[in-house]
């Protein structure tokens, strides 16, 4: 059987799409795409590497559906709709039962998005996952880190934490069906994709939450010359979380998992007080999950306080790749 690389793509990497703006897409030495007149381009880009981006042990359709979701929560971030990718994938070895199980969870999250897979590379080395995601947002309606305005709601989407949680778990060998989602959010994080594409019309600024939601709010507030006070009494916290707390920390919350440990794939947000109702009202339409956590203020600071309005530190800033 033949393990070329172009084997390897025509076989596990070649998907049908409806895609009517892809002009060239495989038999050149790059892809062409159309960009409408009214849109603008956004790119990301996410590597993801085994024992560092996700346990050793991770499946094949975990890492197919993370490494598409993580380039897809930064395009939500922005307010884009996805509609192409590339794909860079080292292999140490041809493991067909591998790439099988890859390429069909990729292929499952692209149809489910309208993405088209138009190029990238494979080689061989450590087991390492690279996408670049490209997305369209209307000229001058993008959703960037430096329109926070005093005074603005600060909204987190989903449970900061549960990830953290999750690969917790599963470093430490706790084998509770009770943690499943945990690792489930971990292994399987959901991008706000079409959330964020209504988004636009409320929200002043988003950023999405990978490093940590304290460190990827301090992004907005540097970017933005502002200051945040964050209530931790409005911190969502999932069901599995507080069976974790109560279970593993002597009901003990650990806001220092919560809050700076990364890996959620939510988005943060902030939005004049006067789309309060617009927001929630968005939210249960998405059937998601939100929750306001605090206001922008104009100390130049981010401040934590607990239910009883003590300012609490946290000694991590968030997850660092160096």
């Amino acid at each position: 059987m033949n393990n070329s690389e172009f084997d390897i793509i025509k076989q596990f990497f070649t998907f049908p799409s409806s895609r009517d703006d892809v002009l060239i897409v495989a038999g050149d030495d790059c892809a062409s795409v159309s960009v409408p007149e009214n849109k603008q381009l956004l790119i990301t880009t996410d590597t993801l590497i085994s024992g560092v981006h996700f346990p050793h042990e991770t499946s094949a359709k975990d890492i197919a559906c993370k490494s598409i979701m993580v380039n897809l929560s930064d395009l939500a971030a922005m307010g884009a709709s996805p509609a192409w990718i590339t794909l860079a994938i080292t292999l140490p070895e041809i493991n067909r039962q591998w790439l099988q199980e890859f390429s069909a969870t990729f292929a499952e999250v692209l149809l489910r998005y309208n993405i088209a897979l138009i190029g990238g590379d494979t080689t061989k080395g450590a087991l390492s996952i690279t996408v670049q995601a490209m997305g369209l947002c209307d000229k001058e309606k993008t959703l960037t880190r430096n329109s926070a305005q005093a005074g603005d709601n600060i909204y987190v989407t989903g449970y900061p934490g549960d990830a953290a949680i999750g690969l917790h778990a599963i470093l430490n060998s706790l084998h509770d069906v009770k943690l499943a989602s945990c690792i489930d959010r971990l292994n399987r994080p959901e991008a706000r994709v079409h959330f964020a594409e209504a988004l636009l019309h409320y929200a002043d600024c988003a950023i999405d939450v990978s490093d940590g939601l304290l460190a990827d709010l301090g992004h907005i507030l540097k970017a933005s010359h502002c200051g945040a006070e964050i209530d931790l009494s409005a911190i969502p916290i999932s069901a599995a979380a507080n069976y974790y707390f109560k279970q593993y920390c002597q009901g003990d919350i650990d806001w220092s998992m919560l809050l700076t440990r990364g890996d959620d794939y939510e988005l943060c947000f902030t939005a004049n007080k006067q789309h309060a109702r617009d927001v929630i009202r968005l939210a249960e339409k998405h059937s998601l999950t939100i929750s306001c956590i605090g206001e922008v203020t104009t100390s130049g600071k981010l401040v934590c306080v607990d239910k009883h309005n003590k300012p609490v530190s946290f000694s991590e800033g968030g997850f660092s790749h160096f």
